[in-house]
Parts: C-alpha cells; structure tokens; sequence
C-alpha cells in the first residue's frame, strides 16, 4: 500500500450565504487550500467532490461545482452523491492504483436555501419510512430515545455533549454555534423532539470545504508532517430503521476495527456526530475514552454543519492538530444517511 497523507485543509461556513451561490462559495476555499499544498494547479492528478443535488432541487446539480475548479488546465473529475468524505475515500483508492500521487477533495452545500430536516427524509427507505415523511430530527429523537433506554443515560448526558461542542468551537472560525454554554443552560431550554433540544441537534451552515492529499514523496516534499491516513474503511447499516439496533452503531464498530483504531493510543477523535446522542453512540462503537482522548475538539457537526462537507472537515480538523504537533494519531469518522446508516472511519497518525 502507498502512503497517503494529508497535505492541505480549508473550510468555509456561515449561517446564511445569501450573497453567493455555490461556485462563488467554494472558489475561495480552494484558492486557500491550494496556496497552503506547496502545489501547483497541474501537480493536482485527480479532483472529487461530494454534493447532494436534494438541496439544489435539480439533477446533475453537482456539475456547477466543477466550474470552481476551473477548465484548464483539464483534470480528471469524480463525485460521490454523499458527504465528501467518500470522495477523499475513492481519491486515496486511486493513489492506491499508482496512476496518480495527488488529489484535490471538496464538499460543499447551501443548506439555507431548504429545510434540510425535511429535505434528508429522501434519503430513507422509499417504501415504508419516506411515506410517514419523517425528518432527520424524528428519526434522530426515535434513536435517541431508544439509546438513553437502553444505556441507562440520560438527557443530562446529551447536554453535556451539546455544551463542550460549543465551548470547543469558539476557536473554530467556521463554527456557527458556540460560546460559554453550560450543561444547565442546554437542560433549561425547550425540547424540539423528545428527548432532543435544540443544542443537541445540529447548526447548518452554507459552506465547503477542501482537502489535498498527497502519496509518498510528494507529500514528505510539500508538507513538514504530512498527516498520513494509516487506515480507512466504510461499512452500511440496512436501510430500513426497524430492522437494526438503533442504540448501536455496528457497521462504525466493523469499520473501525478494520481501520485499526485499536492499534495504538488514540490523541483526538474528530465525530461526524449530527445529534448530541450520535457522539456517545459513535465513541461507545470505537472504544474510545473521554478521559484518554479528546473528543471533537473542533466543536464537531454540532457548532457547524455544512451538509456534504462536515465529514470531510472531521479529516481536515484532525490533520491540523497532526501538523501542529498537538497529536500524534486521531480517528475520524464520517457519516451519511438516517440514523448513522453510512459510517467511514480512518486513522491518521504523524511521524
């Protein structure tokens, strides 16, 4: 296998882009991750970018994207109808076949121009649950109703996830929520589906995000510390809710076994947690220990969820601490569909 690493991370996100559409949101976002790669346009091998045409309303709506990217010189160009970080998953496959060294990754979204609670309801199973028309929120509630059951928490445990999601975003400049929260001032506020309130679910934004990786020598060549991904692996839970244990997540169990998560001393864990519960879910499913490890220091999904983009962002937070030095090795997982349906978790480790 080549090493594959990290190289580059830029991210943009407010509550409501009302000034821009996607092409003038994600132009700048790119410029910044490439003037930070140490690469020129043409060294970029392969570009592939994650959307959901749901939220545009239209087919093929992903192509405007492309024209942020630029014509020339000409690229070779994928996208996954999913959060972007399965478009870094199939970038870092085709390093793997050895006809390219470098790859540009970005997701984006205008999350604000829909509900985004109820334009999600399309991604559930068309026959039995999309009828009933739920929203991401019902759903989220249904599973975290079944979870406190089950685990014996409570909802003082959500808050507590909720407040250190905002305390942790205040240094994150893309962060739409954040601040001084407290646990009694998450409990105190009204619950928007039982037992959910409204700082366990999560804050949309309008945004992108970018990521540059880099194989082998290239990347020791353009990065000081590249933050290499040392293992990835995605696994899908049944589409239909009633047929999987919603209090756990099995397949973020499987994929991170395969990853190796448990292979060594985990320093920070970048969730792609939409829910307040979906973090203790996901923690529990990867053995991770708070007390050990941080825990979504960014602020996670939770202060800033730029749809199609937050779990490619989870690899760009977890990088930087890896360039910085503040980490040695970090989990980062993404997620896609209701209820964690779709689950990809990766290690990065510096040397």
């Amino acid at each position: 296998m080549r090493d594959v690493g990290v190289i580059s991370f830029a991210a943009s996100g407010v509550d409501r882009d009302a000034d821009h559409n996607e092409v003038e949101i994600i132009v700048p976002v790119i410029r910044q991750a490439m003037a930070d790669s140490g690469l020129t346009k043409p060294e970029i091998g392969f570009v592939c970018s994650g959307s959901l045409d749901y939220l545009f309303g239209g087919p093929f709506a992903f192509v405007a994207g492309v024209d942020a990217v630029g014509a020339v010189p000409p690229i070779r160009e994928s996208h996954v109808e999913m959060d972007a970080a399965w478009a870094l998953y199939e970038a870092w496959t085709y390093i793997q076949t050895g006809e390219i060294d470098t790859a540009l990754i970005y997701g984006f979204s205008k999350g604000s121009i829909g509900d985004v609670h109820e334009i999600l309801t399309m991604q559930t199973d068309p026959y039995n649950v999309l009828p009933l028309w739920p929203s991401a929120t019902d759903m989220a509630a249904l599973q975290a109703r079944a979870y406190l059951e089950a685990s014996g928490r409570t909802e003082r445990d959500l808050a507590e996830v909720a407040a250190r999601s905002q305390v942790n975003a205040k240094a994150t400049p893309y962060a739409t929520r954040s601040g001084d929260a407290t646990v009694d001032a998450v409990l105190a506020q009204p619950k928007v589906a039982d037992p959910l309130r409204a700082a366990d679910v999560f804050a949309g934004s309008d945004g992108a995000a970018v990521i540059i990786i880099a194989a082998d020598d290239v990347a020791r060549r353009v990065c000081k510390r590249p933050a290499w991904i040392r293992g990835i692996e995605h696994r899908i839970e049944a589409h239909s809710l009633g047929v999987r244990d919603l209090t756990r997540s099995e397949s973020t169990a499987l994929a991170g076994a395969a990853a190796g998560v448990a292979d060594g001393k985990v320093d920070i864990a970048e969730l792609h947690a939409q829910f307040s519960h979906e973090e203790l879910i996901l923690a529990e499913a990867l053995g991770l220990d708070a007390a050990a490890t941080s825990i979504n220091p960014s602020g996670g999904a939770l202060a800033g969820n730029c749809l199609m983009a937050a779990g490619l962002q989870r690899f760009g937070e977890a990088a930087q601490r890896i360039w910085s030095g503040d980490a040695d090795r970090a989990v980062v997982h993404a997620t896609s569909g209701p209820c964690l349906q779709h689950n990809l978790v990766a290690v990065l480790e510096g040397e």
